[in-house]
């Protein structure tokens, strides 16, 4: 367990910039925290620094990550709006004819 200055529990974070992919590092439970104007200001890495090719790396494979789980999204979206299509089509649309003959 490791305190910040306040005394307080430190929170383990992830970054996700550029320049520190990946990286760990405890901070201030406060900071952020709407209630908190001030916190204590204490910053620890836990991770040591990555090499240059992986600070170089790693972003470009987080992008293209991302933009492939948009893409898995709207088609879940498209399939989900063509298989109501087709239930309209098949099951809902002749159903209707026939009752009202």
């Amino acid at each position: 367990m490791v305190n910040c200055f306040c005394g307080n529990q430190a929170l383990l974070h992830t970054s996700w910039t550029d320049h520190n992919p990946c990286r760990r590092f405890f901070s201030c439970a406060q900071i952020g925290h709407v209630s908190f104007n001030v916190n204590c200001g204490f910053f620890e890495w836990v991770d040591p620094p990555m090499c240059a090719r992986s600070i170089h790396i790693i972003p470009g494979l987080l992008r293209s990550r991302n933009a492939l789980q948009q893409l898995v999204n709207a088609m879940a979206a498209a399939n989900t709006k063509l298989k109501i299509c087709l239930f309209v089509k098949v099951v809902a649309i002749p159903w209707k004819r026939n009752s009202i003959k």
